[in-house]
């Protein structure tokens, strides 16, 4: 199988997630089905109903975690330099309104866009791959074709 990039924050975010669905979450979900059984007949009982799809998310979402952290690739973005790659944190102008933008390229599963932290697999981050200062790239987006120019491309 195909390792999965992350940046040593994302994968610690992960494993924390992970930690908390099978210290808090599991064990709320057991109690929170043998309380609904306790109530008798479970073909109308409502809590029990959803006790059970509560447990199946969790235990769906717990597999997905362990199968990412197994397949993980921690990279550490402050011992790399040069062009921009997986990890760097990049400074954009919009060619076209001037507006300023930080991104730094993460995982998929680390992605969030409204804290700059860009997908790698997202159409800005793959025309960003391999740039360097001062270069410009045009990035096809559904709103259309947009130009940026790289200000400045770090690695923290």
């Amino acid at each position: 199988m195909e390792k999965i990039p992350l940046t040593r924050a994302g994968f610690e975010k992960l494993e924390a997630e992970l930690r908390h669905f099978k210290s808090v979450e599991r064990p709320a979900i057991i109690r929170a089905i043998a309380e609904a059984r306790a109530h008798g007949d479970l073909s109308e009982n409502a809590e029990y109903h959803s006790a059970k799809e509560k447990q199946s998310f969790i235990e769906g979402r717990i597999k997905e975690l362990e199968s990412v952290i197994s397949l993980a690739d921690v990279i550490d973005p402050t011992k790399l330099s040069g062009s921009v790659k997986f990890g760097a944190t990049v400074e954009l102008v919009d060619e076209d309104t001037d507006e300023e933008k930080t991104y730094q390229i993460v995982g998929e599963y680390e992605a969030d866009i409204e804290n700059g932290r860009l997908n790698v697999k997202s159409p800005l981050a793959r025309a960003l791959i391999g740039k360097d200062e001062g270069d410009s790239i045009e990035v096809r987006t559904p709103g259309g074709d947009r130009g940026y120019e790289i200000l400045k491309v770090s690695y923290i």
